[in-house]
Protein backbone atom coordinates (compact mmCIF):
# COMPACT_ATOMS: atom_id res chain seq x y z
CA UNK A 1 0.00 0.00 0.00
CA UNK A 2 0.97 3.62 -0.39
CA UNK A 3 0.68 6.25 2.02
CA UNK A 4 -0.18 9.55 0.20
CA UNK A 5 0.83 12.92 1.33
CA UNK A 6 -2.46 14.00 3.05
CA UNK A 7 -3.33 10.94 4.58
CA UNK A 8 -0.61 10.93 6.92
CA UNK A 9 0.69 13.06 10.25
CA UNK A 10 3.58 14.23 11.80
CA UNK A 11 3.77 12.66 14.87
CA UNK A 12 7.00 14.23 16.45
CA UNK A 13 9.62 16.61 15.44
CA UNK A 14 13.15 16.40 16.82
CA UNK A 15 16.08 18.92 15.87
CA UNK A 16 19.35 16.82 15.33
CA UNK A 17 22.49 18.29 17.74
CA UNK A 18 26.10 18.11 16.62
CA UNK A 19 28.16 16.06 18.98
CA UNK A 20 31.50 18.14 17.94
CA UNK A 21 29.86 21.69 16.64
CA UNK A 22 33.45 23.20 17.44
CA UNK A 23 35.21 21.15 14.78
CA UNK A 24 34.71 22.05 11.08
CA UNK A 25 33.47 19.40 8.46
CA UNK A 26 32.96 19.13 5.44
CA UNK A 27 29.26 18.28 4.46
CA UNK A 28 28.38 16.85 1.61
CA UNK A 29 24.57 17.17 0.32
CA UNK A 30 22.31 15.62 -2.75
CA UNK A 31 19.58 17.38 -4.00
CA UNK A 32 16.45 17.41 -6.27
CA UNK A 33 15.15 21.02 -7.19
CA UNK A 34 12.90 22.21 -10.04
CA UNK A 35 13.55 24.93 -11.99
CA UNK A 36 11.60 26.72 -14.75
CA UNK A 37 13.16 24.63 -16.92
CA UNK A 38 12.55 21.15 -15.75
CA UNK A 39 14.09 18.97 -12.27
CA UNK A 40 17.65 18.95 -12.21
CA UNK A 41 19.72 16.29 -9.38
CA UNK A 42 22.72 18.40 -8.01
CA UNK A 43 25.68 17.29 -5.26
CA UNK A 44 27.31 20.45 -2.98
CA UNK A 45 29.85 20.54 -0.35
CA UNK A 46 29.89 22.77 2.35
CA UNK A 47 32.56 23.50 5.23
CA UNK A 48 30.76 24.36 7.78
CA UNK A 49 30.97 23.57 12.10
CA UNK A 50 26.67 22.23 12.10
CA UNK A 51 24.65 20.34 9.54
CA UNK A 52 21.87 22.80 10.31
CA UNK A 53 24.54 25.72 8.75
CA UNK A 54 25.42 23.88 6.07
CA UNK A 55 21.94 23.15 5.19
CA UNK A 56 21.60 27.07 5.81
CA UNK A 57 23.92 27.90 3.34
CA UNK A 58 22.52 25.65 0.80
CA UNK A 59 18.92 26.98 0.62
CA UNK A 60 20.89 31.00 0.33
CA UNK A 61 22.96 29.66 -2.55
CA UNK A 62 20.13 28.11 -4.35
CA UNK A 63 18.23 31.11 -3.83
CA UNK A 64 20.65 33.12 -5.00
CA UNK A 65 22.79 31.27 -8.36
CA UNK A 66 19.65 29.21 -8.99
CA UNK A 67 17.05 31.12 -8.42
CA UNK A 68 15.24 27.92 -6.63
CA UNK A 69 12.36 28.54 -3.78
CA UNK A 70 12.55 26.94 -0.49
CA UNK A 71 10.02 24.43 -1.51
CA UNK A 72 11.41 23.47 -5.14
CA UNK A 73 14.42 22.05 -2.78
CA UNK A 74 14.23 18.08 -2.11
CA UNK A 75 17.12 16.96 -0.24
CA UNK A 76 17.64 13.37 -0.69
CA UNK A 77 21.13 12.51 1.19
CA UNK A 78 23.62 14.62 3.55
CA UNK A 79 27.27 13.23 4.99
CA UNK A 80 30.27 14.50 6.54
CA UNK A 81 32.83 13.96 3.29
CA UNK A 82 36.12 13.07 4.28
CA UNK A 83 38.99 14.88 3.12
CA UNK A 84 40.26 12.48 0.32
CA UNK A 85 36.67 12.36 -0.76
CA UNK A 86 36.17 15.83 -1.24
CA UNK A 87 35.35 16.81 -5.05
CA UNK A 88 35.29 20.60 -5.54
CA UNK A 89 37.81 23.06 -5.59
CA UNK A 90 36.40 25.47 -3.44
CA UNK A 91 36.06 22.52 -0.78
CA UNK A 92 39.33 21.45 -1.81
CA UNK A 93 41.79 24.70 -0.93
CA UNK A 94 40.61 24.82 2.52
CA UNK A 95 42.04 20.83 3.14
CA UNK A 96 45.88 21.69 2.89
CA UNK A 97 47.48 21.35 6.09
CA UNK A 98 49.60 24.51 5.37
CA UNK A 99 47.14 26.91 4.33
CA UNK A 100 48.05 30.38 5.88
CA UNK A 101 45.71 33.18 5.81
CA UNK A 102 47.90 36.56 5.56
CA UNK A 103 47.03 39.64 7.03
CA UNK A 104 47.98 42.24 4.13
CA UNK A 105 46.63 45.24 5.92
CA UNK A 106 47.08 45.26 9.10
CA UNK A 107 46.29 48.78 11.25
CA UNK A 108 48.51 49.24 14.30
CA UNK A 109 46.68 51.26 17.60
Amino acid sequence: DKLKKYSGQILAVHEIFEKRPDIVKTYGVWLRYNSRSGTHNMYKEFRELTLNGAIDKLYAEMASLHRARFASIQIIKTAVIPADKARRPATLQFLNSKIKFPLPHRVSM
